[in-house]
């Protein structure tokens, strides 16, 4: 089952880049609505970024209209009978954005929900899936044309004969998009084709995956989950327009590595900005994430004196205690370049005079459930930014081909 809305208008994002280069000076020197950008090799990745706003909203619509089919395959799974397992699955950024999901939807729909890369599956797929439960799993893809995408959903119902599949991807021409469209065991949400990056890194494609699939724990409230692509979408317009200089200004400063730091859901989108700043510098700056109680456990180890540290900053009152005593032990250590504290009504007496606090916004309230769809953002413009400090082209960095928009083919081994 496809959804065919009328779609995203481009004139409505073409607007929105346009205010965007009038307000700010850091994008009007890079002038993300014209076309011969594309020579500088920045055109698609930066449209990507900061589009997000508008794709955010036409994607909750298409979910809002696909709302019957989508309870129905929820309820058919049993997860409205609080039964079964949900699971999401995919590759690189696709996984990272089920990671997003899946402590949010466990707690709102009360099953487990776990996050399964599509290679585990391939390589142990009787014992990647959650035994002897029901399960709904969710496939999430930019192209859909990966080598996984498709094999994992065959494989699956050889050794899980009755899953049911949501596939969410934003490439309409795509395999997974085409795969079963007749099977009433599978439902298929394609989000508008603005959301297909060009750029070879996910940007635009990354979030929208989440957002549809935050869907999920919210069917039951349709209006609410509108009220949310509001308001995070306006908050996206704010960090876009007050931010962007700031983190501009970061991506220019001579970090060679970069620690993320994210609790809950938010180590998701600490591991999808880790690999944002290691694909758009071909691995010239090195990225790692961890977890604030986890990062003491070894990985401190890893930070130099030229490592940047960017600290996303939980609004739950007993987590932000954990995560600022952290920080200020790092403080109080001397460890790293500078920290980025990045969060809402970031505490005034945090960090050190060097460090940078971008804040999320007075009032905003979305709390982190919802907040990883901002944290990306960050993550994704200080790659974008660091990228060009580097000399490098943003849209395809790996020059040398080493990594590609769509995974190549590779053969996918079947048990004899």
């Amino acid at each position: 089952m496809h959804n065919d809305i009328c779609g995203l208008s481009p004139q409505a994002i073409e607007s929105w880049l346009s205010d965007l280069t009038d307000q700010v000076p850091e994008f009007a020197a890079l002038r993300p609505q014209t076309k011969q950008n594309g020579k500088a090799g920045y055109y698609h990745t930066l449209r990507e970024i900061c589009q997000q706003p508008l794709t955010w909203l036409d994607t909750s619509a298409r979910v809002i209209g696909s709302l019957a089919r989508l309870q129905a395959i929820v309820a058919e799974s049993g997860l409205t009978g609080k039964r079964g397992a949900l699971a999401f699955t995919g590759s690189g950024s696709s996984f990272y954005a089920g990671e997003c999901l899946g402590l949010t939807l466990q707690q709102e729909l009360a099953v487990p929900v776990h996050a399964i890369p599509a290679g585990l599956i391939l390589t142990h797929p009787d014992t990647a899936l959650p035994p002897g439960q029901g399960s709904l799993v969710v496939s999430l893809a930019r192209s859909g044309d990966s080598p996984e995408s498709t094999a994992v959903v065959d494989l699956l119902d050889k050794v899980c004969p009755g899953v049911r599949h949501l596939i969410i991807t934003c490439n309409r021409n795509g395999r997974l998009a085409a795969l079963r469209c007749d099977d009433p065991g599978f439902v298929t949400l394609v989000l508008d084709d603005a959301t297909c990056d060009r750029s070879l890194v996910m940007t635009s494609s990354f979030s929208n995956l989440v957002w549809a699939g935050r869907s999920l724990g919210l069917l039951q409230s349709p209006g609410l989950y509108q009220e949310k692509t509001e308001a995070l979408a306006a908050a996206a317009k704010q960090l876009l327009v007050g931010e962007s200089g700031g983190i501009a200004a970061l991506g220019k400063q001579s970090f060679r590595s970069v620690l993320y730091l994210g609790s809950g859901v938010r180590l998701g989108s600490a591991r999808e900005s880790a690999l944002k700043m290691l694909e758009m510098t071909a691995g010239q700056v090195v990225t790692f994430a961890e977890t604030y109680l986890g990062v003491r456990h070894g990985p401190l180890a890893a930070v130099q004196s030229d490592t940047l540290i960017v600290c996303f900053l939980s609004s739950e009152p007993l987590v932000r205690a954990y995560e600022l005593d952290l920080i200020r032990e790092l403080s109080r250590k001397n460890l790293g370049i500078r920290k980025v504290i990045v969060g809402e009504q970031v505490p005034l007496d945090v960090g050190q005079p060097q460090d940078h606090v971008i804040e999320y916004g007075p009032g905003v309230g979305l709390g982190d459930a919802t907040l990883p769809m901002l944290d990306v953002l960050v993550g994704q413009l200080l790659a974008f930014f660091r990228c060009l400090s580097l000399g490098l082209r943003p849209d395809s960095p790996s020059s040398e081909d080493i990594i590609n928009r769509v995974v190549g083919h590779f053969a996918i081994h079947r048990r004899a």
